[in-house]
């Protein structure tokens, strides 16, 4: 789903570039596409949140789970681009506290 909001996200990024010049993009279409794309992100960004995992970014794609690591809250982080789950930070902190999973 994560790979599908980015693919959806850069043709909607695309399509956006084409509408405000007032024309179309030859591969993806025009206007209609374009809403078609925005409304595709919200219910793919509506379900991601609704398993519990919180969107922290849009570009690049950040995602934190909600989990537990010896016994202390954390948040399983994730960004766009990285090949799998591999960090964490704290619950009360943010990304600047991002650590290697153990």
């Amino acid at each position: 789903m994560l790979r599908e909001i980015v693919a959806v996200r850069a043709d909607a990024a695309e399509l956006a570039g084409a509408v405000a010049e007032g024309g179309r993009c030859v591969r993806l279409g025009g206007l209609p596409e374009f809403k078609a794309a925005q409304a595709r992100l919200d219910e793919l960004m509506t379900h991601v949140q609704g398993t519990g995992a919180e969107l922290k970014g849009f570009a690049p794609l950040l995602v934190d789970f909600p989990a537990e690591l010896d016994g202390v809250p954390v948040q399983l982080c994730w960004l766009e681009g990285e090949a799998e789950l591999g960090w964490y930070h704290r619950a009360d902190l943010s990304f600047a506290a991002r650590r290697p999973l153990p």
